[in-house]
């Protein structure tokens, strides 16, 4: 059976980051999009599906704790990875408290994000 690609949402408000995040993701076969605030992410999820959202907790506007409490109003089946830097590691555990699969320090190693990308996956597919 061929593995379909995970849909990956990347919300971040740095567009070097972003598109650094997204270009790595897609020459790994992943189907990723980036959006640069919270109220685009929302947007987003009301009209496409998306397995996975990575999540920046300090965005300008909307961070991410709000940002993750409202798509888990619109797409309760999106499992959400924040971002955290050292200064907003509570951030990073209110949000599994809010329901995040998880967070990850930035700025994040491609492969410890991979690993996670994968993990809250097979969590939505019922397969971890």
């Amino acid at each position: 059976m061929e593995n379909e690609a995970i849909r990956v949402l990347i919300v971040d408000d740095e567009d070097d980051f972003r598109d650094t995040i997204v270009k790595r993701l897609k020459v790994r076969k992943l189907q990723a999009t980036g959006v640069s605030s919270g109220a685009a992410a929302l947007a987003l999820l009301k009209e496409q599906e998306f397995d996975v959202m990575v999540l920046d907790v300090k965005m300008p506007d909307m961070n991410g704790v709000d940002t993750l409490k409202a798509a888990k109003q619109i797409a309760p089946e999106v499992e959400v990875i924040m971002l955290t830097g050292h200064a907003s590691m509570e951030f990073g555990m209110k949000g599994m408290q809010l329901g995040a699969f998880d967070y990850i320090m930035k700025p994040a190693p491609i492969n410890e994000l991979l690993d996670t990308i994968n993990q809250a996956y097979h969590k939505k597919k019922g397969l971890a």
